[in-house]
C-alpha cells in the first residue's frame, strides 16, 4: 500500500483499549495519509472517559452511538454504515478498521470487492476471519511491546514473543518456490508481499524482528544473497530454500 493514498481509519470505540492510540496512529501512517479518523461509542459511558482527551492529540473525531437495544451493538451498525458512506463518496483509497470484533468481517470483504485497501488493527483475541478479511492486520499487542521496548532501552529482558514454528517456515518455503526462477532464488520484497496475502496477520515483530530478512536468517534453513542493480544504489535481497543435507 503507497503512503499517498488517503484512509479513513474507523475506531470501534467499545472495542478498543485507549492506551498506545498514539502508536496505532504512527502505524497506520506508515501505509497512508489518514484523511478521515473516527471514534464510535456511546460517549455517556463512564468506560468511554479515558478516550476523551487522546481525541484532541490525535485530532480523532468521536460519533456519538447510543445503545438503544439491550444485547445489540448500535457502535457496529454506525460504523458499517459510515464506511459505506465514505466508499461512495470517492475521497479515500483504503481503510483501517481497528476493532477485535469479528461483526466488521463482512465489512472488510465488501469494501476489498469496491477495489479498496483494507488494514485491520485488533488485538491477539480478534477472531481469524476477521484477520483474513483484511488486506493486512496488526496485533495492537505488538505495538505496546515496541513502546515498552523504547521506554526501556538500557536493560530489558527477553521480549515476549510467539516462537516461529514449522507452520511460518513451511509459509516461507512455499511462497518461495512459488516465485522462484529456474535456479530457486526468489526476490524477497515479492516474497514478503505474497506472504502478506496468504496471511494477512503475519508480522515479523510478532516473532521478535523488525524486518523479514533477519527473521528469515534466524531459522537457518535459507539461502540469502545480496544483488547490486545498475539502476539501483541499493542491493536487492534474494532468497532460496536451502537444500537439506
Amino acid at each position: 500500500m503507497s503512503v499517498n493514498i488517503n484512509l479513513a481509519v474507523l475506531i470501534d470505540g467499545d472495542n478498543i483499549p485507549s492506551a498506545n492510540v498514539k502508536e496505532m496512529m504512527e502505524e497506520i501512517a506508515k501505509y497512508g495519509n489518514p484523511t478521515i479518523k473516527r471514534i464510535y461509542g456511546d460517549w455517556t459511558r463512564p468506560g468511554l472517559n479515558k478516550w476523551k482527551n487522546l481525541l484532541l492529540e490525535n485530532a480523532i473525531t468521536p460519533v456519538q452511538q447510543y445503545g438503544y437495544t439491550t444485547g445489540k451493538n448500535a457502535t457496529d451498525s454506525a460504523m458499517i454504515i459510515d464506511a459505506m458512506d465514505i466508499l461512495y463518496s470517492d475521497k479515500v483509497n483504503g481503510f483501517c478498521l481497528v476493532s477485535s470484533d469479528s461483526d466488521f468481517t463482512r465489512l472488510a470483504t465488501r469494501l476489498r470487492e469496491a477495489g479498496t485497501q483494507v488494514i485491520g488493527i485488533g488485538e491477539k483475541k480478534t477472531p481469524n476471519p476477521f484477520i483474513v478479511a483484511c488486506d493486512k492486520f496488526i496485533y495492537i499487542e505488538i505495538l505496546k511491546k515496541q513502546t515498552e521496548d523504547k521506554a526501556d532501552s538500557k536493560v530489558s529482558p527477553e521480549p515476549t514473543v510467539d516462537k516461529i514454528t514449522e507452520k511460518e517456515i513451511s509459509l516461507i518455503r512455499t511462497t518461495i518456490n512459488d516465485l522462484s526462477d529456474d535456479d530457486g532464488w526468489a526476490f524477497l520484497g515479492d516474497v514478503g508481499s505474497l506472504i502478506q496475502k496468504k496471511r494477512p496477520n503475519f508480522d515479523s515483530r510478532n516473532y521478535g524482528f523488525e524486518k523479514l530478512t533477519p527473521l528469515i536468517k534466524s531459522t537457518g534453513r535459507f539461502d540469502i544473497e545480496q544483488r547490486e542493480t545498475p539502476k539501483s544504489r541499493h542491493k536487492l535481497i534474494f532468497v532460496r530454500n536451502r537444500k537439506s543435507r
